[in-house]
């Protein structure tokens, strides 16, 4: 079904996008074929899909970083060549990348003015941006410290600059890529409330997102790509999550993670009285202690930038802790000195980072080379001195099946992938090491529904299998559902202990900083 022919509601109001019979393809990946799409003034319309199913390339196309190989872009019923970005731009369309795309070493205010600076005298120029973007902070409530480098702001206020980097430049329509990937639940209320806003003042909206229950919250219609085709449009009031899911997947999906009770075993990994600082000397983690045992999975949940993700680094030697001690299978790590992450490896400890743009791959790689980063100095990758360049591709071919990594394409750039089959790289990568502790950060960020049933089903069946996991998230739903202990953690501190069946609101006083009556275990 084409977009236009399944949402007679949306196609009876003035249309602000229309594309038509777009086509792309990327050698012999046909990304985009003949996607039929329009997109009603003054809406919130919902694009989803599994990963690698043309929805970011698509997406693309209508900003101009990519050019279709055939096919119209309508705006306000006039077809339009957007040649790149400062065309799109032009034509009133702001994006936000799911990957942002700012300078880290600039500081707000210079981000959101870059490419706009409106004059040859740079002074007024930041003056004039300084008086519009205060307005835009009041009208949105969307504060952002304009001096503060990009650097030192956590994921959620990043992407509040990106958001604000499009209303700057007068943006009309709006594109969203997974915008809540990065936020947690009440943020992600706060972002939706923003939408509304612009959605009541007239502008257009477009939403790529995995999270069918935002579709539901937030759209007014929805269309459903799989495998670069556009199979069905939608009035969001006359469908529902299961038929969604069943669109994008082709076949029915569990939507609830099924496990049996944990049995934990004997303690695996034990954090005692640990306190990190970040770069700028600012404590980050205070005085924090916890279990994990073999056979259950230990939940941290918090607000981005509360310390979940220097505890995690910490843990896995990747940043020195100011004190404390953190013992890995009975053997204590020496977390205050300078320590080898392949050491750590080499003990038992599987990690798999948050980031997994700047911690977890090496972008122009093959899938190949990073199927086995970090652990390309084991004896089955190497003859002497030299690496087994066809073991190594062999075994990547073994994990690309086995995660069902699309394309299944081993020598293919990891930068070509879409976010979700990255993900999965550094997930088979990290699993199937047989590690006795595995910490996962967002094991799910920007990873369609699909791919989520399978990553948690993995993830179970590592704890059954006696593993001791430790498990960062900003998604409630992904804690509750998956943790056998939720640990929530502000401003550094474990500030509660919960069983996984908490409510959302009683969790969420507990992000926000209202402690715990309750003595925490560890």
């Amino acid at each position: 079904m084409s977009g236009n022919n399944g949402n007679p509601a949306a196609d009876a109001r003035e249309p602000a996008i229309e594309l038509r019979g777009i086509s792309k393809a990327f050698g012999p990946v046909q990304a985009n074929k003949d996607i039929d799409l329009r997109v009603a003034k003054g809406s919130i319309h919902g694009i989803i899909g599994e990963n690698g199913a043309g929805k970011s390339t698509l997406m693309s196309i209508l900003y101009g970083f990519y050019q279709a190989d055939k096919g119209d872009i309508l705006i306000n019923d006039k077809v339009l060549k957007i040649s790149d970005s400062q065309a799109a731009i032009a034509a009133g369309i702001g994006m936000v990348h799911q990957h942002f795309m700012l300078v880290e070493n600039f500081t707000v205010l210079e981000n959101i003015i870059l490419g706009a600076e409106g004059g040859s005298i740079l002074n007024r120029a930041v003056t004039n941006a300084e008086k519009e973007l205060e307005r835009i902070e009041r009208e949105y409530a969307l504060e952002v410290n304009p001096d503060t480098l990009i650097e030192e702001l956590p994921v959620g206020l990043q992407q509040r600059v990106e958001i604000l980097k499009a209303l700057y430049r007068g943006a009309e329509i709006l594109i969203l890529d997974e915008p809540t990937g990065v936020l947690t639940p009440a943020e992600a209320d706060h972002l939706f409330r923003i939408l509304q806003q612009l959605k009541e003042q007239g502008k257009t909206i477009i939403l790529i997102t995995h999270k069918l229950r935002e579709i539901m919250a937030i759209t007014d219609s929805v269309s459903v790509m799989r495998r670069g085709e556009m199979v069905a449009t939608r009035e969001t009031a006359k469908t529902s999550v299961e038929e969604l899911a069943e669109l994008m997947v082709g076949r029915r999906v569990l939507l609830q993670v099924d496990k049996k009770p944990a049995k934990p075993g004997d303690v695996k990994l034990s954090i005692e009285n640990l306190t990190v600082k970040d770069g700028r000397g600012v404590t980050m983690v205070e005085n924090v202690s916890l279990n994990v045992r073999a056979g259950e999975i230990v939940g941290i949940a918090g607000v981005a930038g509360n310390g979940q993700s220097e505890l995690l680094e910490a843990i896995a030697g990747i940043r020195r802790a100011k004190s404390g001690k953190v013992i890995l299978d009975g053997k204590p790590i020496g977390v205050t000195s300078k320590v080898d992450p392949g050491m750590l490896r080499d003990q038992g400890l599987a990690h798999v980072p948050e980031d997994r743009h700047h911690m977890g791959l090496v972008l122009p790689f093959e899938e190949n080379e990073n199927s086995i980063l970090g652990y390309h100095d084991r004896p089955e990758y190497l003859k002497g001195p030299l690496l087994q360049i066809d073991a190594i591709r062999d075994d990547a071919k073994k994990k690309i099946e086995q995660y069902d990594i699309r394309p299944p394409n081993c020598r293919l750039k990891t930068a070509n992938f879409s976010g979700g089959n990255q993900q999965k790289i550094v997930l088979a990568r990290e699993m199937e090491r047989d590690p006795v502790v595995l910490l996962v950060g967002q094991p799910t960020r920007g990873v369609d529904v699909g791919a989520i049933e399978f990553i948690h089903k993995r993830i179970i069946e590592m704890r059954d299998q006696g593993k001791a996991i430790l498990l960062v998230s900003v998604e409630l739903d992904e804690i509750r559902s998956l943790a056998d202990r939720v640990l929530v953690m502000f401003a550094g501190r474990v500030v509660g202990e919960r069983s996984p069946d908490t409510s959302e609101g009683e969790l969420g006083l507990l992000m926000a900083g209202v402690e715990d009556s309750k003595e925490t275990a560890a």
